[in-house]
């Protein structure tokens, strides 16, 4: 079984769609998404049609909750709030409708889907997380690994039962030790921020026992002026480059 995880979109449809057609080739059974598919970018309405044409699960993302809840956007900073008032202007209802019933888990086998951080958080951050906090979650959780977004960039947790290590994901497969459980961190598909511009997303290779990190190029520039000619404020177009 070979599962992609993709996460944080944020209205990037350019980059979605180059994303799909490598996961199209790379010999993928499912595909899951972690949200945030809204904000920042150009095409919030086009990328959640796109996911719900492809049949492809998300969760609830903090930039979603903040939609079907707005006494949300209280939580972000000037300039992500005017991102998602803007986003707000131009979703369809039916796009409406879907946000409001998205859940924040998925549960598939032996895995676990969250946004932000287990167990179930939109809006928790990784790195907001104390370790004896991240021992305790791997200690009650079910399922063997959790994958999460919000961060944007690409980072593995493991817990071997007694040790809690942390280490950055690279392009490329990693091994996943069978003993361990993990929280990994799948980067982003719309606005990496993890000093590569590229399109950013996981495969869980189950038979290899690996994670890989895959990097997706795609035209930054042309979405780039799309984000400015739709009125977004100019630093989520200058993120991207």
């Amino acid at each position: 079984m070979r599962l992609a995880v993709i996460t944080d979109i944020h209205g990037n449809w350019d980059a979605l769609v180059n994303v799909l057609q490598d996961i199209d080739h790379s010999g993928v059974d499912k595909i899951f998404c972690l949200g945030d598919n809204i904000g920042y970018g150009p095409e919030s309405d086009r990328v959640i049609q796109t996911l719900r044409d492809r049949e492809i699960p998300s969760i609830l993302g903090n930039h979603e909750l903040a939609v079907i809840n707005r006494e949300y956007l209280a939580w972000f900073n000037p300039m992500a709030r005017k991102s998602l008032e803007k986003t707000i202007e131009m979703l369809s209802d039916n796009t409406l409708s879907y946000l409001s019933d998205l859940e924040r888990v998925l549960v598939h086998g032996e895995y676990r889907f969250v946004h932000g951080f287990p167990p179930d958080s939109p809006s928790t951050y990784r790195y907001e997380v104390p370790d004896y906090k991240k021992r305790r979650i791997f200690e009650t959780m079910e399922e063997k690994i959790c994958f999460i977004g919000h961060t944007h960039d690409l980072n593995l947790i493991a817990y071997n039962g007694e040790t809690l290590t942390s280490e950055l994901l690279v392009k490329g497969p990693s091994i996943l030790s069978f003993e361990n459980r993990y929280i990994i961190s799948a980067g982003s598909v719309g606005q990496p921020r993890d000093g590569n511009n590229n399109a950013k997303y996981v495969i869980r290779d189950e038979s290899a026992g690996t994670i890989e990190v895959r990097y997706i190029p795609y035209d930054i520039t042309s979405v780039a002026e799309k984000i400015l000619a739709a009125g977004f404020p100019g630093i989520h177009a200058r993120r991207l480059l």
